[in-house]
């Protein structure tokens, strides 16, 4: 099946998610090509003085590797390659299913806790700014809501598919 056909015969669903997971892909490249700026401005300041020494540089770094960060985490989800460990030998396709059920169950309630606790972290820094980029607060802090609803959005997805390999309606 080519990707063309694999994408139409997905519904509707499946199909927005993966554009979002293409989505936080792109955004995740991106992230990491903006952190390397800071990085390499701090680095060539310490080492030379072909620059001056900018502070804000490892403030914007640190912010920039918690959202690769988060965004790397949100798509290890999607991949099922996040939170899971193989530690069962060869099981049938239904009883594979159900340990899979049993462990989404397990991010699930991670999930609900960083969206939760994210939204009042978010509250927390609404009105503060960065002391050194003056950056508000809440742009970096926003990233736990947005990662416990993106898990649990690519949670829904997988827990559909694992109940349809247990009741047999798999295709």
């Amino acid at each position: 099946m080519t990707d063309l056909s694999a994408t139409k015969a997905m519904g509707p669903w499946r199909r927005l998610t993966a554009l979002y997971a293409q989505t936080l892909s792109a955004l995740m490249a991106i992230t990491v090509g903006l952190l390397i700026i800071p990085v390499s401005l701090q680095i060539f300041s310490r080492y030379t003085e072909l620059i001056p020494s900018y502070i804000w540089t490892e403030e914007m770094a640190r912010f920039m590797f918690i959202w690769t960060i988060m965004l790397g985490a949100m798509i290890g989800v999607r991949e099922s390659t996040h939170f899971e460990v193989d530690l069962w030998p060869q099981l049938g396709r239904r009883t594979e299913a159900f340990a899979r059920l049993v462990g989404r169950l397990g991010v699930l309630i991670a999930a609900v806790v960083f969206v939760h606790a994210g939204i009042q972290f978010t509250r927390f820094a609404w009105n503060r700014t960065s002391e050194l980029a003056e950056l508000p607060l809440w742009y970096i802090h926003v990233a736990w809501p947005v990662t416990g609803v993106t898990w649990i959005v690519f949670l829904g997805e997988q827990v559909v598919a694992d109940l349809r390999t247990i009741t047999g309606r798999d295709p």
